[in-house]
Parts: C-alpha cells; sequence; structure tokens
C-alpha cells in the first residue's frame, strides 16, 4: 500500500466519521440545562403554545431557551426523545406504548381528557365498504405504533374480527393520504386534522371513529433524566397548557384560526377537529394508567410488542400523578 493510498484511506475515514456526527441527532446533553427543546406534531395544544410565545416568556427569567421541532407522528417524537433529541412532546395512546417496550426512558407526564371522535375509520366517498365487518380482507393504512393503531384493533375485535383478517399498509400521515387518494388502499386510519381534511377535501366517508371503542387520550411525555433534573421547568410548562387549555375551551372559533395560520390548513376544517378535540390537561390518575396498561398488554397478546409492560413504571409523579 502506498503512502498515497493510506493518507487517502485515512482521509476518506475522517470525512465519513465527521458526516456521521453531523447527521445524528446531538445527545440530551449538548444542548445544556439552559434549553429546552420541545416535540410537537401538526396539530394541538402545543401548536398553540408555541403560537403565542408565552412559555418563552414564563421561561425567560429562568435563563431557559425554548427551541421546537416538528414531527409527523408520534412515534418518531418519541424515538427522538429517546435519542435526546427532545426533552418534552405530545403523543396519542400508542406510541409511548412501543417506547416503553423498546426501552426508552421516558415519562407520562400529563394528558387530555378522552376525545374519541378525533381519530377514525375512513374509506373513499364511493366505497362498498358500509361497516368495519366489511373491512376484511381490505388494505388499511394507518402509522404504526400511532394512536390509530389500538383503533383499528378494537374496532375489529367489536366487529367479529381478528386483526390478521385485514392487511395493514403503515405509512406515514403524507404517504397514507397519497395512497388513499390513488386508491391503494381500501381504508385509511388517521387522526385530526388529517382526519378533518379527507373528509372535507377527499369527500371520505367516516365507517368508525373512537366512540364506543377507545378513549384516544393526548399525552405529554418527557425524557426521565430532564424530568428528575427540571421538575421546575416541567411544571411550568404543565401550568402554561392549563392556562392556554382554560382560554381554548371557552375560544374554539379563535383556536381554529390561530391553528389554520400555523399548519396550513383552512380554518373551517381546523374548526371540526378542534370542536372534536378536548382541553384539560391534568395528571394521569389510575383510571388512565389502567386504560394504557390494556393496551400495552393488548399489543404484547398480538406480538406487536415483545415484552409484557407495567406502565405505572414510567408515571412522573412531580404534578401528583398516581
Amino acid at each position: 500500500m502506498t503512502a498515497f493510498t493510506l493518507t487517502r484511506r485515512r482521509l476518506l475515514g475522517a470525512l465519513t466519521t465527521l458526516a456521521l456526527s453531523l447527521a445524528l441527532p446531538a445527545p440530551s446533553w449538548a444542548a445544556g440545562s439552559d434549553t429546552l427543546r420541545i416535540g410537537y406534531q401538526k396539530y394541538g395544544t402545543l401548536v398553540l403554545l408555541k403560537a403565542q410565545g408565552t412559555l418563552e416568556k414564563r421561561l425567560a427569567p429562568l435563563g431557559i431557551q425554548v427551541k421546537w421541532a416538528e414531527f409527523p407522528g408520534g412515534p418518531q417524537l418519541l424515538e427522538a426523545l429517546n435519542v435526546g433529541s427532545v426533552d418534552f412532546g405530545t403523543t396519542g395512546e400508542t406510541p409511548p406504548i412501543f417506547a416503553q417496550a423498546a426501552g426508552a426512558d421516558l415519562v407520562y407526564v400529563a394528558h387530555e381528557p378522552p376525545a374519541p371522535k378525533g381519530e377514525g375509520i375512513i374509506v373513499h366517498k364511493d366505497s362498498p365498504i358500509k361497516s368495519v365487518h366489511d373491512l376484511k380482507g381490505k388494505r388499511v393504512a394507518l402509522n404504526k405504533g400511532s394512536n390509530v393503531h389500538y383503533l383499528l384493533v378494537k374496532a375489529l375485535e367489536k366487529a367479529g374480527l381478528k386483526y390478521e383478517d385485514v392487511q395493514t399498509v403503515f405509512l406515514s400521515p403524507s404517504d397514507a393520504r397519497a395512497a388513499f387518494e390513488r386508491g391503494s388502499v381500501d381504508a385509511w386510519v388517521i387522526w385530526d386534522p388529517f382526519f378533518a381534511a379527507a373528509e372535507q377535501q377527499l369527500g371520505a366517508r367516516l365507517v368508525a371513529d373512537g366512540v364506543g371503542h377507545v378513549s384516544n387520550h393526548q399525552f405529554y411525555l418527557a425524557s426521565r433524566s430532564y424530568a428528575d433534573n427540571n421538575a421546575k421547568v416541567v411544571k411550568v410548562i404543565v401550568e402554561e397548557l392549563a392556562r392556554l387549555d382554560g382560554w381554548a375551551k371557552q375560544n374554539l372559533k379563535e383556536v381554529a384560526s390561530q391553528l389554520s395560520s400555523q399548519i396550513g390548513l383552512d380554518a373551517n376544517i381546523v374548526k371540526i377537529a378542534a370542536d372534536r378535540g378536548t382541553y384539560d390537561v391534568r395528571p394521569l390518575d389510575a383510571k388512565v394508567v389502567a386504560e394504557q396498561q390494556r393496551i400495552a398488554d393488548t399489543f404484547y397478546q398480538l406480538k406487536l410488542i415483545p415484552k409484557k409492560l407495567v406502565v405505572k413504571e414510567i408515571v412522573w409523579t412531580g404534578l401528583g400523578g398516581k
């Protein structure tokens, strides 16, 4: 091997190492204790909190800067939380189950009340599918590990079908919409505001929502280390969410207007989603923990997660939750 070849290989190796280091998410300590990194999705109270800027004002006296990162779904957000790219975020019921099963060191901080009308199983407007039972053998799109994953399981169960009776097609919301529009899938299980947008823009028809099937709680989660080491900051976040929820319940039209400008959807569509949502953040109680435990047990029985879980082990009690 010539000296030139050896030098060239060393140079390529160094460049590869540098590229990988730039591509990988920063570890949790990289942002420093003066930065709070919040993961949010396209819709929800965290989007309003970001828009209003009140959290930044509350945390400024503590010398803490807030950084925001958008994710296409809960599973992706919790993966970022697990690897240390964000400190705090929000998801539906199912993503925390899959994250806990994967060994993510996270904790439930708080939740919003049930919103079963905020997710649904939809089909094309001219589809012959009239009921959940008609989904047997059909191709059903959904985001794997998201809240709607559990909705599909429970809706099939109530209709007397097994999970294996449908062909699940795991796609992100944007890819699922494209597949739904092309007719590549027969049904789509999706949450608001994508749900409301499909109804209004595509004429999609609802087969079943969460009513009678699932609660559809929204959860706020944090990395365990961040919650334990920054309890005061986490409490401030929840206080601001509570303030915002109190305002939102009385001002749904303004909620829709603000969210519309943030997410780029027509205000009428967002208003439908806002009307189906709930606003009253609170610590987890025994009932909510038990519901999450049932979800965990269900996915373990279906062999969709590799081990049995104890949900209460990852409930943060800094807000008085049990």
